[in-house]
């Protein structure tokens, strides 16, 4: 909280001294670099991108450190490939988004109309619920977060697909991506196109997302950054293939940016399936989850919409923040395990948001 306050304090004298709106962004982009280089350096990140869009066009992206340290290999914004992790889910939400507009899914339907032979379960649930974190699907358990073993998104159900509910749907809300997974499966049957085939068609080519794509464990991929579990050592190989949905995307924050404002300004889904997936859910208390499908959904101090997504990953910690009403998107991509962004992502916020 003392670092918000002093990063609105000097951002206020700054724009004290300000005289017009040219400098005022770059006093902003002054006081963003310092943090990030503190921030940096106090979690011990070898590398890091942050790119942020106003109206669609970049207005500060920028590198920090390196992609790989032994070799002295620096972080590129609209090169370098991290693992987004969690973001992935972010981008699944649009491409259901589309499959939601072509009338291929329906978000009120029993999975079970595209998946018939998914293992029966106590309760019945609906495409809505498991995007929104409210079909009982279990987190992960054992070694399955960090395992490196090589399936299809299909084998990735083998891992919880006879494991009952943890709770009955819509009573209570329990992030995790193996009900991605399942997601992603739907997704595939109901398209009759492999996921990442899918994603592709609907989400990348049309946005010219040409550097975000699949983290394949047994491929040497250009510009892929090295993975930190801490400083200097290396994370353990994982194989990310089977859940790409939830969580197995490269990227970089320059791509991610881009993606940010179909958000605000679709192009390739209709406004009520933006609606759909940025709209709050809500337990059968009635009580808001804050989370859509794919996003979290809050409001900024000035009580302006606000979505997200974080992502913690096998060398990979990230956040994607999304400001319609000010049309402004920010990401933040690194390669170490284990980072929380949220407080960071705030204080980028309380910069760069009048």
């Amino acid at each position: 909280m003392k670092r918000i306050i002093t990063t609105l304090i000097l951002l206020l004298a700054y724009i004290g001294f300000s005289q017009n709106p040219v400098p005022l962004v770059e006093e902003k982009i002054k006081i963003a670099r310092k943090l990030a280089k503190k921030f940096q350096k106090t979690n011990k990140i070898q590398g890091m991108a942050i790119s942020v869009s106003e109206h669609g066009n970049l207005i500060w992206s920028e590198g920090f450190g390196y992609a790989n340290r032994k070799l002295k290999v620096k972080v590129k914004p609209n090169e370098t490939l991290f693992r987004i992790a969690s973001i992935s889910k972010s981008i699944t939400a649009v491409t259901l988004a589309k499959l939601v507009d072509n009338h291929q899914i329906d978000l009120d339907k029993s999975i079970y109309e595209y998946l018939p032979n998914y293992p029966k379960k106590k309760y019945d649930f609906t495409v809505r619920e498991l995007g929104g974190h409210l079909a009982g699907i279990r987190s992960y358990k054992g070694n399955e977060f960090v395992l490196n073993k090589k399936m299809t998104i299909t084998q990735g159900l083998d891992l919880f697909k006879n494991d009952p509910l943890v709770f009955e749907p819509s009573s209570q809300y329990l992030y995790n991506s193996l009900g991605y997974v399942l997601l992603s499966n739907i997704m595939q049957k109901a398209s009759h196109k492999g996921f990442n085939n899918l994603v592709n068609e609907t989400v990348l080519k049309p946005l010219h997302m040409l550097n975000t794509m699949p983290d394949a464990s047994d491929s040497e991929i250009p510009n892929r950054t090295k993975f930190y579990k801490r400083e200097r050592v290396f994370s353990t190989p994982v194989s990310n293939e089977y859940k790409l949905a939830g969580g197995g995307f490269l990227s970089t924050s320059e791509d991610i940016t881009k993606f940010g404002h179909e958000l605000i300004s679709p192009k390739i889904i209709s406004e009520a399936s933006l609606s759909e997936i940025t709209t709050s859910q809500r337990l059968n208390s009635g009580r808001r989850t804050g989370y859509g499908i794919g996003f979290s959904v809050r409001k900024t101090k000035k009580g302006t919409p606000k979505f997200f997504h974080t992502g913690g990953g096998v060398g990979a910690s990230s956040i994607l923040l999304i400001y319609p009403k000010e049309d402004l998107v920010i990401t933040v991509l690194t390669n170490l395990t284990g980072v929380s962004m949220h407080e960071f992502g705030n204080e980028l916020e309380g910069i760069f948001i009048d």
